[in-house]
């Protein structure tokens, strides 16, 4: 059984290859190849545009591939979502399509865009929210550099954004959000209902879940004296509950804890002030729940 894995070529790549490293997977690519080395015999890399993904998914040249919620809508692509992944090329959070227009514009609502020129390149997302709101409008494709198109050649644009920033830059403003989006893991249907590779997909979902699960959490392990150990435990968050084990020494407990890393950044002083010793803080690559 080998599972045909599409990654996404572009501004999700390097985070994609990192978030793989961190769910067990090392991707290796090489050069101007579209064909990535995973360490898996099982799984077989493909290199391909996030844009084009779900339609190849849906097809079965894929069995399965990473691609964001918009591009799945945009493409009408029939395949099965199996997870959500909320990372992204400069963080982790979701990235948004937004209607924006020049500063100045007079347009303040998707109303104002009668017989108005969208550049976009989400062409049936932009249509398909024109036709929401009873809007006639002419959308165009825009190959790239959507947002220095108005308003010489477009009154207004769609555009994906996940800060704001290159829009302010080149003095565009937000009239509203129109879809917010993250990538997810999708599958082949066929694919999916054959059980080895559901297993195998599965299997995979599992893995880069925990991985962005673990996201900007550390683990804690703490030596505590037995007498000091509630006044430790009150001011111990945890994903569940901290897991205390006995030592040789009948008189300490160690005292292991799962934390967002800054809480553990603040709380390390007062642990060693309520008589914790031997405080060890380290990575963490996954937390399965």
């Amino acid at each position: 059984m080998t599972l045909k894995l599409g990654i996404p070529k572009g501004s999700l790549q390097e985070a994609t290859v990192e978030l793989f490293r961190k769910a067990g997977y090392k991707i290796i690519i090489q050069g101007r190849s579209y064909y990535p080395i995973i360490d898996d015999p099982e799984i077989e890399c493909l290199l391909l545009r996030a844009q084009e993904m779900a339609r190849y998914v849906e097809e079965g040249l894929l069995d399965v591939g990473l691609t964001g919620h918009d591009w799945i809508i945009e493409n009408q692509a029939d395949v099965v979502e199996v997870a959500d992944l909320v990372y992204s090329k400069t963080g982790s959070g979701k990235a948004r399509w937004v209607l924006a227009v020049p500063q100045d514009s007079p347009i303040q609502s998707a109303k104002d865009l009668e017989g108005k020129r969208i550049a976009t390149e989400a062409v049936n997302l932009a249509k398909n929210y024109l036709e929401k709101n009873g809007v006639n409008a002419k959308v165009e494709f825009s190959w790239g550099a959507t947002e220095v198109k108005p308003p010489k050649l477009a009154d207004a644009i769609v555009e994906i954004t996940e800060t704001g920033t290159s829009l302010r830059a080149n003095n565009m403003r937000i009239v509203e959000t129109i879809l917010e989006t993250n990538t997810k893991l999708i599958a082949n249907k066929q694919a999916w209902d054959t059980a080895e590779k559901r297993r195998k997909i599965e299997q995979l979902a599992l893995l880069l879940r925990g991985a962005i699960n673990a996201a900007g959490k550390v683990g804690l392990l703490i030596n505590v004296p037995r007498d000091k150990l509630d006044g430790i435990l009150e001011i111990l968050p945890s994903l569940n509950k901290p897991t205390i084990a006995a030592l040789t020494d009948e008189d300490w407990v160690d005292v292991t804890v799962v934390l967002d890393e800054l809480v553990a950044r603040d709380l390390i002083l007062e642990l060693k002030e309520r008589g914790a010793q031997g405080i060890t803080e380290f990575p963490l690559n996954k937390v399965i729940p």
